[in-house]
């Protein structure tokens, strides 16, 4: 028996340039580069066809008149005049601090509901009233017309999913992404959580979407372009045969839940605005087993892979200081 055929491609490939797992002796993309990403849309297509399904959108909850919100929360428009500054103010930041906090803490609370059996929707009631307690709005409600308090994103979802009544499963995994609206600002995080025992390559897949993260936030540096960020995600993501979403990204946040600067978490060499001291923005890579590619649902807003495979992702709000960035969506 030939030795080299018979060996099974690794749970981490080598990168492009490196030699490739048989054995050949040969570089990575000129032997089974092409024949393993045949394999992975085969698997990616088996994935999709017993993918989730959505379920049924309870009404829009409620918040009561005292809470103070955001001006897209009655009519679903943010407004856009006036521009937004990117560095903020001492009052601003102040003002950041206590709200990514307070996302920190819903999340850390959320997550901790996360289990077989409970529906996204609870999950979306445990998260409004955590809002209420606290004093804030939730940021996603109402926003361009999403109809609920958080986005779950379940296994093959991206992002933007929408809670409804379908129960999580055992071996599924789920991002909840948390905003809150609390002082006149929002603050933005999120993470990916196991449901009950999950299998290697969803393991593997989250383990490296946290790493992704951490290396993104470690580029941070004043006087460097955003496009430092984007490269070192997409560098890890790639040397473990993973690939980064391209069409969501980070966002400058604070007075307004989105601001026109943007944070791609591939390696985009026009994303050349300088990072400054003062700034607040998002570092929040997606990244899928598969490939990169991604299509929307008819509700308008669950982004899921085009091949059907897994995809996790985690986030933060950031500061960034004369010494580096400074995370400030830690419970």
């Amino acid at each position: 028996m030939n030795t080299q055929l018979a060996r099974q491609a690794p749970a981490v490939l080598p990168g492009p340039n490196d030699l490739c797992w048989c054995g050949s002796g040969t570089k990575y993309k000129k032997c089974h580069r092409g024949a393993d990403a045949v394999e992975a849309r085969k698997k990616g297509a088996d994935i999709q066809r017993k993918g989730i399904r959505p379920g049924v959108i309870s009404p829009m909850r409620s918040v009561p008149v005292h809470i103070p919100r955001p001006d897209y929360a009655e009519t679903g428009r943010p407004s856009r005049s006036g521009e937004m500054a990117d560095v903020k103010s001492p009052d601003v930041i102040a003002r950041m601090r206590r709200a990514c906090k307070a996302a920190a803490q819903v999340l850390e609370l959320t997550g901790k509901a996360v289990r077989p059996g409970i529906t996204t929707d609870e999950l979306d009631a445990i998260t409004h009233e955590a809002y209420i307690k606290l004093g804030g709005y939730p940021s996603t409600l109402n926003y361009h017309g999403f109809p609920k308090s958080l986005c779950t994103s379940v296994n093959e979802v991206i992002c933007h999913g929408i809670p409804d009544s379908r129960a999580l499963e055992d071996g599924d995994i789920v991002n909840l992404d948390i905003t809150i609206f609390l002082d006149g600002v929002h603050g933005d995080c999120s993470a990916t959580f196991f449901v009950g025992k999950v299998d290697p390559d969803s393991e593997r897949l989250v383990r490296v979407a946290r790493e992704c993260l951490d290396l993104g936030i470690a580029a941070v540096k004043p006087g460097r372009p955003l496009s430092d960020i984007g490269r070192a995600i997409e560098d890890h993501a790639t040397k473990h045969g993973m690939s980064v979403v391209r069409a969501y990204c980070g966002h400058g946040i604070g007075e307004r839940f989105h601001s026109s600067m943007q944070i791609p978490h591939y390696y985009e060499p026009d994303a050349k605005t300088i990072i400054q001291p003062g700034m607040t923005f998002t570092i929040e890579p997606m990244i899928n087993l598969g490939h990169w590619q991604h299509r929307t649902w008819d509700d308008g807003w669950t982004a899921v892979t085009a091949d059907g495979s897994r995809s996790a992702q985690f986030e933060h709000t950031l500061l960034v200081t004369e010494q580096g960035p400074e995370i400030l969506t830690l419970p």
